[in-house]
């Protein structure tokens, strides 16, 4: 077993033994980390469904992603990646939103360079967890580390809240 479908499996496994649930925004993974999420069976137990929002008036639209922090930062920001988490959680009623934005390539956005990805976890009573990162490599290969380090990310949250939200 892959260490992707592994580390879905786990996040899956933790969600339906607690009754909660997770939806995803993505930007440059356009899909991928929900279909990392979707890869085990049973994942409809615990996977709402997620927002693809890959313009920034999109982010601002669906996801309620302030216009004067995008027109301030850009779509790639650690600010920018919370307000997505935060709005996906909200409009599917889901316990946690994880969202990714970032630079895949192969030119640098908003004067941040490839590699740059910003990835939150929205959890309950509004929490959020941070996962900034720099990645090399083609833009395949940027996407494809940017939905491994999503579910872990997602995975060390649910692992840091084991029994805090449960019973």
């Amino acid at each position: 077993m892959s260490h992707r479908l592994l580390a879905a499996t786990t996040v899956l496994s933790l969600l339906v033994r607690r009754g909660e649930t997770v939806a995803v925004a993505e930007s440059l993974t356009a899909g991928l980390i929900g279909a990392a999420l979707t890869g085990p069976s049973g994942a409809s137990a615990a996977f709402v469904g997620g927002v693809i929002s890959y313009a920034a008036e999109l982010k601002h639209r669906l996801l309620g992603v302030p216009v004067d922090l995008l027109k301030r930062e850009g779509a790639v920001h650690p600010k920018v990646a919370a307000a997505m988490a935060t709005g996906v959680r909200e409009i599917t009623g889901s316990t946690y939103g994880l969202a990714a934005t970032g630079v895949a390539g192969p030119d640098p956005q908003d004067g941040r360079p490839v590699g740059t990805v910003h990835l939150a976890v929205s959890g309950p009573g509004g929490r959020v967890w941070h996962r900034d990162l720099h990645l090399a490599g083609t833009r395949e290969e940027i996407r494809q580390a940017t939905v491994n380090e999503a579910v872990d990310l997602l995975q060390g949250v649910l692992e840091l809240n084991v029994g805090e939200h449960s019973g």
